[in-house]
């Protein structure tokens, strides 16, 4: 799977964890970065990795800062992304089968890296379950839609 991945400086060490992880288990990752833990602004690294899932060059993302909130904010504001904060198994495993989330978003705050070692492992194996969920989700794009067209 093709997986882009970014952080802040918040959210750097856990990223490079998870790049290193991710690498092993035999993904393609495209890392936009940061590449430290110099003060960096968060939206800039959400907005390449959510460009790059919308457009379908990378079947998943994944962004880590502080709590996770602000790059899910900043992501979600490219139409095609759905991005969900991850803090447990369940709630991770969920935000795929109902949600359809392709990038997920952590807190380095509040997470071991083993931690969220396991939530990227569980946002890349679990499906869309579809059926009534796939109804949700076309609202959403109609909704986005409406929103592009009423900003031109």
């Amino acid at each position: 799977m093709t997986i882009a991945i970014g952080a802040d400086h918040a959210g750097f060490e856990l990223k490079e964890d998870l790049r290193r992880r991710l690498v092993s288990d035999g993904h393609e990752v495209i890392d936009y970065g940061t590449d430290s833990t110099e003060d960096v602004d968060y939206p800039d690294f959400a907005f390449a990795v959510a460009q790059d899932v919308a457009s379908g060059k990378c079947e998943r993302g994944v962004l880590v800062c502080s709590t996770g909130v602000g790059m899910s904010i900043a992501a979600n504001k490219v139409p095609g992304i759905r991005a969900a904060v991850g803090t447990v198994p369940d709630e991770v495993q969920l935000i795929r089968e109902h949600n359809d989330a392709n990038v997920l978003t952590l807190g380095a705050k509040y997470l071991e890296a083993r931690d969220a070692e396991k939530l990227v492992d569980i946002f890349l194996r679990t499906g869309f379950d579809g059926g009534r969920h796939a109804r949700r989700i076309e609202k959403i794009e109609r909704m986005e839609a409406v929103a592009a067209s009423n900003s031109r």
